[in-house]
């Protein structure tokens, strides 16, 4: 993923509550999100070219979502799937503790990525390009692809629009929150980070919702899990990085023991 916002521990009904976008390349062959056919069961869209995932939950409760980290210099093109890390994740039983240790002795081998996984009482933070706290704090926080809180502009708004929605008590609606994803407004120039890929692309990566020619924002997630472990999952694909043309699908179910 390129955008991932959490609200963990901020809202009284909900102690989890995940917004994110996915962009990638309208070309990359993809699936939507279903419960894949594996045991345990997970409920993630797939990357049809490598057969990983960006952002899943398992029936267990078992969550992680990956984003990577953009720094063209140091990409290695023999490097395996960022991908498959979460889907290993999601289909463990072991602990995130130990599943951290993991990821810390195999970092080189992977190109870079930050990574958010465990449950939602106790979630890991990652990333094999800088060093992080490794438990998520209660607030509000937001993943693009730097370090957790980083501040780049679309990192910014977007905290600040999530803790928005929030502010306004009761029920979180639901396209509230797909609507802060779909926005497409650009920042300054000078506000952009400078990560190695020239002006163009980091105009074109800017906003939250991104709509370029042959690279864009495919779909937006929400996730939302209760103080009874009861799960709700949408997805919004889109056609061609459009907003105004996505195809929504709803899950709900309770976490099993």
């Amino acid at each position: 993923m390129c955008l991932i916002l959490i609200a963990y521990r901020t809202h009284p009904r909900y102690p989890l509550i995940v917004a994110a976008n996915r962009d990638e390349f309208y070309d990359r062959p993809t699936a939507p999100a279903t419960f894949w056919e594996t045991e345990p069961p997970i409920l993630a869209g797939k990357d049809l070219r490598s057969g990983g995932t960006w952002f899943g939950i398992s029936r267990q409760g078992r969550i992680a979502a990956l984003s990577n980290f953009r720094d063209p210099r140091t990409v290695k093109k023999d490097s395996p799937s960022r991908g498959s890390l979460v889907t290993k994740f999601l289909l463990g039983a072991f602990p995130a503790a130990d599943y951290l240790a993991a990821l810390q002795q195999r970092a080189a081998e992977y190109n870079g990525y930050s990574m958010i996984f465990g449950n939602w009482q106790q979630l890991y933070v990652y990333s094999n390009k800088g060093a992080m706290p490794p438990l998520l704090q209660p607030g509000i926080h937001g993943l693009s692809n730097h370090l957790l809180d980083t501040p780049w502009p679309k990192v910014s708004q977007g905290k600040n629009a999530l803790a928005a929605v929030l502010a306004k008590g009761g029920e979180p609606a639901v396209e509230e929150l797909f609507a802060l994803l779909a926005d497409s407004s650009m920042p300054a120039d000078n506000l952009l980070p400078d990560t190695g890929i020239g002006l163009e692309w980091e105009r074109l990566l800017a906003p939250l919702f991104i709509s370029g020619p042959v690279y864009g924002t495919r779909s937006s997630t929400i996730l939302m899990i209760d103080q009874d472990a009861t799960v709700s999952f949408y997805e919004r694909t889109y056609n061609g990085g459009n907003p105004g043309k996505g195809t929504t699908l709803r899950y709900r179910f309770r976490i099993e023991p």
